[in-house]
């Protein structure tokens, strides 16, 4: 044998062994996926029966529907996963259209809903009621990896630049503007990583940046709670019974929990302890109720869920710059999310309302996790198998 043809022969053994190796990353991610949305539906059951209870609702209610929710985003996982990536490409802009036209429905029709002062719901005929800022986060993520992507988009250099970043301005002033701020934020951790993963100019990013500055600190404190809950941060003592209740709340139920917890179903601040206990801070619920062992245990799935999202970003990246912008925000969506809850729960950000992926109640929220989740796998599996698929 040649030395040319042993070189040709252990580069191919190289490559197959590089996706053998990575053969196991689809079933891995298909196995977390499906544990975190079955130990979410226990956990959600174990947070919400007393408060369903004390309602007068069946004590199944609020898992029941997040029940429904999940299986519809299996099934929309499964569509997703069978249609073509050029599919995908081609939804990116009607999809930005229809979010578009879902956020200003919201604000400007008879059927947004408000709850507690907030309109961020939409109650349309025949559609179960939903938030179009979770819808906002998937066209997002589609259109700015395939603009960015798109080889004959950089022809059209100004355009290139201003589009993304006039889209990712526009839709964070209309989330804010339903007095959604965090969701605000995280939608911008989001729009961020695609953009420094899609190569665009830094001094373009943090000249948008720069212009949303100003806006974003009047939007902060134009609204009276939302200065009580800086200040309250800051200076916890002035009112631990008011903003800092909950906090301090899911403090102690985090203490109590100690090593093992005290047992699925035993916990006693979700029985009017810690308001609202299956939604954002449903976390406290869990550790008072698992331990830190059960804290580890959901930290490792989605650490598990981040590398295998990074890694076939990374793989990819070069090969197929839209399935790699695509695991980047995907990924990138979900992780963040659940960082940003954490903080919250246990004191290292202002009390506000962002719930834990697979875990809080909120169908919209678990609908469109699960269906990205669908998207990301057909990334892991390309990324797995070596070879990019259109």
């Amino acid at each position: 044998m040649a030395i040319s043809d042993y070189s040709d022969w252990y580069s191919s053994e190289r490559e197959e062994g590089k996706a053998e190796s990575g053969s196991l990353a689809p079933f891995t991610f298909i196995c977390v996926v499906v544990l975190l949305t079955l130990t979410g539906l226990m956990m959600l059951y174990s947070a919400s029966y007393a408060e369903a209870s004390a309602a007068g609702l069946p004590h199944y209610h609020f898992v029941l529907r997040q029940g429904i929710f999940a299986i519809l985003g299996f099934v929309g996982a499964v569509v997703v996963c069978l249609v073509p990536t050029k599919w995908i490409r081609l939804a990116a802009i009607p999809l930005v259209v229809l979010a578009l036209a879902c956020m200003l429905l919201t604000l400007f029709s008879p059927w947004g809903v408000t709850v507690m002062g907030a309109r961020r719901w939409l109650d349309l005929p025949l559609l179960p009621q939903f938030q179009p800022s979770e819808v906002v986060k998937l066209a997002a993520i589609v259109f700015l990896s395939w603009w960015l992507s798109d080889r004959r988009v950089k022809n059209y250099l100004g355009w290139y630049y201003i589009v993304p970043l006039a889209l990712i301005l526009v839709l964070t002033c209309l989330i804010v503007v339903q007095k959604a701020y965090t969701t605000g934020v995280h939608f911008l951790i989001i729009a961020l990583a695609i953009c420094i993963a899609g190569r665009l100019r830094l001094r373009y990013i943090v000249a948008a940046l720069a212009f949303l500055a100003v806006p974003a600190v009047l939007f902060l404190f134009s609204e009276p709670y939302r200065v009580r809950r800086v200040a309250s941060f800051l200076f916890p003592a002035l009112d631990p019974q008011g903003m800092n209740w909950q906090v301090n709340m899911s403090l102690s139920a985090i203490a109590e929990g100690g090593f093992f917890g005290k047992g699925i179903g035993n916990g006693s601040y979700k029985l009017g302890l810690l308001p609202e206990v299956q939604n954002d801070f449903i976390l406290a619920s869990i550790v008072e109720e698992t331990g830190l062992v059960g804290f580890l245990f959901i930290a490792l799935l989605f650490v598990l869920f981040a590398v295998l999202g990074f890694r076939a970003a990374g793989r990819l990246s070069g090969k197929d710059d839209f399935a790699s912008l695509m695991a980047t925000g995907i990924t990138t969506m979900v992780v963040s999310q659940v960082a940003l809850n954490i903080a919250v729960v246990t004191g290292l950000m202002p009390p506000t309302g962002i719930p834990l992926p697979f875990f809080s109640q909120g169908g919209t929220n678990l609908f469109v996790v699960i269906v990205e989740c669908g998207i990301l796998y057909r990334m892991i599996a390309l990324s797995a198998k070596g070879e990019v698929r259109q």
